[in-house]
């Protein structure tokens, strides 16, 4: 079952005994139990009946006796187990979920891991209750996941201003979801945003990102390499030199991908190299003004200040130095 099923179960009041929610990436986690928390019971039934947990501070037998216990004037019971994960025995939880009590709600937040499918207690809670994976979205997903998070809210966004949030934001998806929420909150229903929108809102420059790094450096723009290069330096607190080469080497590494693709088309390209559509024609162009082998070097170059900046054959050189360093080796 996906979380938009559970969620909705949820808001009409279908509940399930219990909720096994696990995976790595806990902003579906969070998002599932945040709602059991905040709505199932009244503010007057949660001082008797809900009780919160966390895994390295209990034992599965101290759960087992909570979830056995009977509600007090409510018709359930929500325990809470947090950062299960930690949680010692997890599996001798079976005995409880062979036989759960339909009176109460145990959910249980076992975050950054996962249990195999396979084994009899993920079997049984499949069977007497709810267990949903929460797999970690990689970066190249994350504009589409954008995409989608604002259209649910009746909002559109530019795949340039999408790209630019990714790139600044990274993978954690509570996060691009709180810069999101701002965005919500600011702009009137049915406005596309735009890098000025997220500029104005959030704070990052529309002209001064890695996105617009990316593009100067596939362009082989070298003043405007340099010019955000240099701001990079200026505020390195803003833009680390880490964020900086994981997203170039992203970048170069496709670039080098497209010239063993054997279908160049635009279409293909975007799919082969997980690209918006809107940006294959960029990338195609782009790939054209670097060789094969000036790619693979760059990968090389990258990796190489990747290691500097985390102080390794660096012994005096600033953050700012070492990117003015990077991109000169890039483009020369």
């Amino acid at each position: 079952m996906d979380y938009t099923k559970i969620l909705e179960d949820l808001e009409n009041k279908i509940y399930h005994p219990i909720y096994f929610l696990s995976g790595e990436e806990p902003y579906y986690i969070d998002l599932i139990s945040d709602y059991i928390e905040d709505n199932v019971l009244t503010d007057a039934e949660k001082g008797f009946n809900q009780l919160v947990y966390y895994g390295k501070d209990t034992e599965v037998n101290t759960i087992i006796e909570a979830s056995r216990r009977f509600p007090m004037m409510a018709n359930q019971q929500v325990i809470i187990v947090k950062e299960a994960q930690s949680l010692k025995n997890i599996e001798d939880l079976k005995i409880y979920v062979e036989k759960p009590l339909r009176s109460t709600i145990l959910v249980i937040n076992y975050k950054y891991k996962k249990l195999d499918k396979r084994i009899g207690f993920v079997k049984t809670i499949q069977k007497n209750g709810i267990f949903f994976d929460s797999p970690r979205i990689y970066e190249n997903k994350i504009p589409d996941w954008i995409e989608q998070y604002l259209a649910d809210f009746k909002y559109t966004i530019t795949p340039q201003a999408a790209i630019m949030l990714s790139e600044y934001l990274g993978a954690n998806l509570s996060k691009v979801a709180n810069e999101l929420k701002k965005l919500i909150i600011a702009l009137p229903e049915k406005t596309k945003i735009t890098p000025e929108h997220i500029e104005r809102n959030i704070g990052i420059s529309k002209e001064y990102n890695v996105f617009e790094l990316q593009n100067a450096l596939g362009e082989k723009n070298v003043l405007k390499a340099n010019r955000i290069i240099n701001y990079f330096g200026a505020n390195p607190s803003a833009n680390p030199i880490q964020r900086t080469t994981a997203s170039l080497h992203m970048y170069f590494s496709k670039l080098f991908i497209y010239h063993f693709l054997k279908d160049k088309s635009e279409n293909s390209v975007a799919a082969s190299l997980g690209l918006h559509p809107f940006f294959a024609k960029s990338y195609i162009t782009a790939a054209k003004r670097y060789t094969p082998h000036k790619l693979f070097d760059i990968v090389g170059i990258l990796r190489e200040y990747d290691m500097k900046s985390k102080g390794y054959g660096n012994s005096s050189a600033s953050e700012g130095e070492l990117q003015k360093e990077m991109i000169y080796k890039i483009l020369h």
